[in-house]
């Protein structure tokens, strides 16, 4: 691990920036080969303190590095203490560039280190936070999402270095740890940099999803938005005894299930008013690119392990998924969900739910229209608690053009690794940072996922295939080469294949 962790060091040259969110500071830090050593030698005693080595310095610290030995022996109790519920700083985020000819296109990769907790005990066969491969699968929190994709990329750029082949195009990364609690900052640094660190980015190429299938690769030009709701009903902040007094009041529980119950019907169509004026009306060319997509059914749905879906043929699955909205009730906070029997009237609950959004619907006018369906929902309720209703989360849905010449190049670089065609294909899930990059910094935005269908990301028992993983980085390398044919001056843009 030490050797392979100093020889990647030596590989890469390049400007990091720890960009800080709380007070928007940047320190750039030039790595020069001749600094390499110093950082390689820092490094290595780390790890090896991780180990459990413990060393001692051969001669006493002088001048700067006495100041800062010093520095952290006198605040040794700020740095042992644990957070115990205090406001943290958010996490740097990690900007790196490597290369910058300008007769070579320069590709952005953003991916995150964060990760959704995990349990031993949650039900997952191995420790989640150990690295465990059985027949040809890794398992552990992070494999797919995200910590496998981002590494795969680094391998591809490493390789080339290994090699002494020059890079094919100039390299960026974006790396943040605060993916799953929103990307605090992340669209603020964007903006921010638009005219720095992304003013000399071609494409965006983000590796966060999933094939929509467990062997067939895929390429993603859209995701679904998020407008998340809660709604809240109270009576009184202190719970009540349903033996003296149920029956006599307005039971905060029963509001909020009448609420919740008015919001879509058993078939899943969303009951809101007006809520899909905005959906963009399906053309005949997108209906196609639906008929195309290589989906087996009856095996999607007995890998999902459910006994039935909405929907019986592929077409309206996938429309339904993808560029149809949806609506899903997450939970009632404040309400008994222990076992056992326990005869309460919670006086205060709040149920939650959210809205998948596509294309064109807006956040500000679903939140608005939410908002009229439940106050006309209660007002005939006539009861004499309170309902708040409010929007946590609004999130824009993407789409991408798929006549943008990385599509060509990611198509052609499946070819050549997996000997097939994508799936061309848009999420039902939603990632921001898609539609920040776009909007943004006006450029093309690809998703290039590596992981299969049955990865079980946010999941107990979380895996990666190592072949999706080693032939992902495969790809990620192929994809290079493919972007530098494509930017080259005699490429013709009519040479350009986008047919699926």
């Amino acid at each position: 691990m030490v050797r392979s962790t100093i020889g990647l060091i030596e590989h890469f040259s390049c400007i990091i920036k720890f960009i800080k969110a709380d007070t928007g500071r940047a320190t750039s830090v030039k790595q020069s080969h001749g600094a390499l050593g110093d950082l390689a030698s820092s490094l290595l005693a780390f790890l090896l303190l991780l180990d459990g080595g413990m060393f001692a310095p051969s001669s006493p610290p002088t001048g700067l590095l006495e100041r800062v030995f010093r520095y952290i022996d006198l605040h040794q109790d700020e740095f042992v203490q644990l957070p115990d519920g205090q406001t943290l700083p958010v996490p740097p985020i990690i900007l790196a560039e490597l290369g910058n000819d300008p007769k070579k296109p320069t590709v952005c990769f953003y991916g995150h280190l964060d990760v959704q907790p995990a349990r031993r005990e949650d039900g997952w066969l191995t420790d989640p936070y150990t690295l465990t491969e059985v027949d040809g699968k890794l398992y552990g929190r992070g494999t797919t999402d995200n910590k496998g994709p981002v590494l795969a990329w680094i391998n591809a750029v490493s390789t080339f270095r290994a090699l002494d082949e020059d890079l094919p195009v100039n390299i960026k990364f974006v790396i943040e740890g605060m993916e799953e609690a929103g990307s605090l900052a992340l669209e603020e640094l964007v903006q921010k940099e638009k005219a720095g660190f992304f003013s000399s980015v071609d494409y965006v190429v983000i590796s966060d999803n999933l094939w929509l299938s467990r062997t067939k690769p895929a390429l993603t030009y859209g995701t679904r938005g998020n407008s998340y709701f809660s709604v809240e009903v109270k009576c009184r902040d202190q719970d009540f005894h349903s033996g003296t007094f149920g029956g006599i009041l307005n039971e905060p529980m029963a509001d909020l299930v009448a609420l919740l119950g008015s919001l879509v019907d058993s078939s899943g169509r969303i009951l809101i008013p007006g809520i899909y004026d905005h959906v963009a009306p399906l053309t005949e060319e997108e209906k196609r690119t639906y008929e195309a997509i290589d989906l087996d059914l009856e095996e999607y749905q007995n890998s999902s392990r459910v006994k039935k879906f909405l929907f019986d043929t592929k077409e309206e699955l996938l429309m339904h998924l993808w560029r149809y909205p949806s609506l899903s009730i997450h939970g009632v906070e404040g309400a008994f969900d222990k076992p056992g029997a326990k005869t309460v009237i919670p006086g205060r609950v709040i149920g939650k739910f959210s809205i998948r959004l596509v294309p064109h619907m807006n956040t500000s006018v679903v939140e608005k229209q939410v908002k009229q369906h439940l106050d006309h929902i209660f007002s005939k309720r006539n009861s004499s608690n309170q309902m708040t209703v409010s929007m946590t989360l609004g999130l824009q849905p993407w789409v991408a053009d798929v006549g943008d010449k990385q599509y060509l190049a990611a198509k052609r670089a499946i070819k050549t690794v997996f000997g097939t065609e994508p799936d061309v294909i848009r999420d039902g899930s939603t990632i921001p940072i898609a539609r920040t990059f776009q909007d943004t910094i006006q450029k093309s935005v690809l998703l290039l996922p590596l992981g299969a269908a049955d990865d079980g990301e946010h999941a107990q028992n979380e895996k990666i295939n190592r072949w999706n993983y080693i032939e992902g980085s495969k790809l990620f390398a192929a994809f290079f080469l493919e972007m530098a044919k494509l930017h080259s001056p005699w490429q013709e843009p009519s040479s350009l294949d986008l047919t699926y």
